[in-house]
């Protein structure tokens, strides 16, 4: 959760499952409901993987399978201990050139990601996409899940008072955003987690993928 969103003046930060909408003007400030789940996105350069033949070439005329990780959905359950997160996401692949039917299978990851950088936990998995007869074009659906300590994504009873506190018209705390305290945005910023998928490249994927 990028804190330049959270960052909003007078800010109400609520509990997973308060009264209030996100949002919405309350007595003392702007509401914000914030859920214990981790948000969920595709981690930047890794989105997309490409295939040569052969393998160490990197000519445009060698791309044998390019493929796109898109169209994620997530379900999470937050009433259980570790919160539990599952991703779904659909998988689009090309071929250069039509021929017999082909499976090509693809490796993919999900990793628990906290405070914005610090990778907690990580899955690796395949998936399969397969080209019928004379086609260049095939589709798959893929899924992973993470968890997330609830301990870990709750926010401490002081940080919480502190966000919650009801603020004035005219008073000075009034103006100020809570989360400009050093110690309210860093134990905000612990207790963020993120559930980011990607394909499982090589160092050489990468590469190709930041230069292309």
């Amino acid at each position: 959760m990028s804190l330049a969103k959270l960052a909003v003046p007078a800010l109400v930060l609520l509990a997973a499952g308060g009264c209030a909408r996100t949002g919405e003007i309350t007595e003392g400030g702007i509401s914000a409901v914030r859920s214990a789940c981790p948000r969920v996105g595709v981690t930047a350069g890794t989105g997309d993987i490409t295939l040569f033949n052969p393998p160490a070439s990197r000519e445009a005329s060698a791309i044998d399978v390019t493929a796109t990780l898109t169209n994620l959905q997530s379900t999470c359950v937050d009433t259980v201990d570790p919160i539990a997160t599952t991703v779904t996401f659909d998988v689009l692949a090309r071929r250069a050139q039509p021929g017999p039917a082909r499976d090509v299978t693809l490796p993919y990851y999900l990793a628990v990601v906290r405070g914005g950088s610090s990778v907690v936990a990580k899955t690796v998995g395949q998936v399969t996409v397969h080209f019928a007869e004379g086609q260049i074009r095939a589709q798959t659906r893929g899924q992973a899940t993470g968890s997330v300590s609830r301990a870990a994504a709750t926010l401490p009873e002081s940080v919480r008072k502190r966000l919650n506190e009801k603020r004035k018209a005219g008073d000075e705390a009034a103006a100020m955003d809570p989360l400009s305290t050093p110690e309210v945005r860093d134990a905000v910023l612990a207790a963020t987690f993120e559930a980011l998928v990607g394909f499982q490249l090589t160092q050489d994927q990468l590469k190709y993928n930041a230069t292309r």
